[in-house]
């Protein structure tokens, strides 16, 4: 991992037009409420994580409204969602009849706006027994096969879109015995078992051949973070080299509750945060100017447009303000609108 600033990185790593360029020098600020021009023909899919907060419902509602308003005004058509866990915090009383699925889920991201399939993965809290596993309510609620929610196991594969796909993600588990935090509700984990078993699993499915032109690993847990939680060992040793060998082109994740975007030097995979679904934000703990190249505590989304030659990433703020930009080529080349 090498200690580029971001200023050298771009310089070495990237073709930067002069306003990355200019970028590189100062921390990135919102501009007004973002207008894209989407080209014909291409996918759009939106990721959120640490979203389902139970205290406050305020910041949630005001990314959900976001991404609704954003979707609608840029005449997108939002083909999934990608929920990157910490999807309930605090108590599910009544498991699979909650009314918390209902209020937070369905209303919150409406079948009339995201009429696609959701995509989650398992954070730690959503491992907490409060009061039974909400992991197993969670998996449970995606079995009934009546809602959007979908988890069909705790690690799985999916294309995007399902005919000829243009991504091939892996959504997994992160919830590593290593990752399990102290506090009053001492959080369950994998057992060592399993994350072998995952582990072998991933090896496997990331060695079969794929059409798709990008391949995409979604999880809770970070790898990289300059966030509050920082990185996360377990998976720098057991994942990180199977992303490198097999030329990953984006890790997506949630965990921090923040925006980031982490590059390094001679690493095909791109690192990309979006915690900022509604959990209280925390700050940001190595400056993205150092390791970046992008950072900010805000609440906010992550807009995937996809096509067979390149896929945009933006993260988009809970007042739909355009934060940050790049584009992924098949080729692993990243270049900043």
């Amino acid at each position: 991992m090498s200690g580029l600033t971001r200023r050298e990185f771009l310089r070495q790593s990237f073709s930067f037009s002069a306003t990355a360029l200019l970028h590189a020098k100062v921390p990135l600020s919102a501009q007004a409420f973002a207008r894209i021009a989407s080209t014909p023909g291409t996918h759009h899919l939106f990721a959120l994580g640490d979203w389902g907060e139970q205290n406050s419902k305020v910041q949630q509602r005001a990314v959900a409204l976001a991404m609704q308003n954003y979707a609608t005004k840029n005449n997108l058509s939002v083909e999934r969602l990608l929920m990157l866990g910490d999807n309930w915090y605090g108590w599910l009383f009544g498991g699979i009849n909650s009314a918390r699925w209902a209020s937070q889920f369905e209303e919150t991201y409406p079948a009339s706006v995201f009429p696609g399939r959701c995509y989650a993965v398992l954070g730690n809290h959503d491992y907490e027994k409060r009061p039974s596993s909400k992991a197993e309510a969670e998996l449970a609620y995606a079995a009934r096969g009546s809602s959007r929610w979908t988890m069909p196991d705790r690690w799985y594969t999916f294309g995007f879109p399902e005919s000829d796909p243009l991504v091939r993600f892996l959504a997994l588990d992160s919830n590593f015995p290593e990752t399990r935090e102290s506090g009053f509700f001492r959080n369950p984990t994998l057992t060592q078992a399993q994350v072998e078993e995952e582990t072998l699993w991933l090896r496997t499915e990331l060695a079969r051949p794929s059409t798709a032109p990008f391949t995409a690993v979604m999880a809770h847990h970070p790898v990289f973070s300059n966030g509050d939680h920082g990185d996360t060992p377990a998976l720098i040793r057991d994942w990180n080299p199977l992303l490198q060998a097999n030329r990953v082109h984006l890790y997506l994740s949630g965990h921090d509750h923040d925006l980031q975007h982490l590059e390094f030097e001679g690493n095909p995979t791109s690192y990309v945060i979006s915690g900022g679904g509604g959990a209280t934000l925390h700050p940001l703990k190595i400056n993205p100017l150092k390791r970046g190249p992008y950072g900010m505590q805000v609440a906010g989304f992550t807009h995937l447009e996809v096509s067979r030659g390149r896929m945009i990433l933006r993260q988009i703020d809970s007042s739909g303000a355009l934060l940050h930009s790049f584009t992924k080529y098949p080729d692993g080349r990243v270049s900043f609108e």
